[in-house]
């Protein structure tokens, strides 16, 4: 049983470490190039390490308790609907701006990287909770699938971009998103039972 409970915590690690480096790297590229999208890509980055902190808190080796599970199904519910709303927010302004992101090489460089990433991860994450019957880890793994999405919509959105000019893609495809991860979040957020 300690051996199920240290995975999660090792993928919980995984997760905050590649999302601090793809945050910044993101944000760093973003105000080079002045682009939007790509900002919005970065600052979504920290905002998924709050679940992925979460989730290092939950799985910590010491103290594993019901009251930890519960408190962390709520907190990842949280931060899902704090991901939507900010996504949400930044597609709807561009659209209602006519803002089109800017054509970054380095942003279809880090939504290919997260894209290969990404998908392992999740499943992994799916994998570990339902051994360990974790609705918080469970959760987590959406936050995860919520960041593949986000990667492929900045990848079609610059890439239609590129090829045909139309940028509103992206946001479009953001909205999408976002209205999964407010689903995703209220059915977390509000969940009594502790086990899947």
């Amino acid at each position: 049983m300690r051996r199920l409970q240290l995975s999660p915590f090792a993928l919980s690690c995984v997760t905050v470490c590649y999302n601090v480096v793809e945050g910044i790297v993101s944000v760093g590229f973003a105000m080079l190039a002045g682009s939007p999208a790509l900002l919005g890509f970065g600052v979504d980055s920290f905002v998924e390490c709050l679940s992925g902190l979460v989730m290092v808190w939950r799985f910590s080796p010491r103290h594993p308790t019901e009251a930890r599970e519960r408190t962390a199904i709520r907190l990842v519910g949280a931060s899902l609907i704090v991901l939507a709303a900010y996504v949400a927010f930044e597609a709807a302004r561009a659209l209602f701006y006519d803002e089109p992101p800017e054509r970054s090489i380095a942003g279809l460089i880090i939504a290919a990287v997260s894209l290969v990433t990404m998908p392992p991860l999740y499943l992994l994450k799916r994998r570990a909770a339902e051994a360990l019957q974790s609705h918080s880890l469970e959760a987590d793994a959406k936050q995860t699938l919520g960041c593949v999405m986000l990667s492929l919509a900045l990848l079609v959105g610059t890439g239609l971009h590129y090829t045909t000019g139309f940028w509103q893609a992206d946001p479009a495809a953001g909205l999408v998103i976002a209205s999964y991860l407010v689903h995703e979040g209220y059915k977390t957020w509000t969940r009594q039972t502790l086990c899947c």
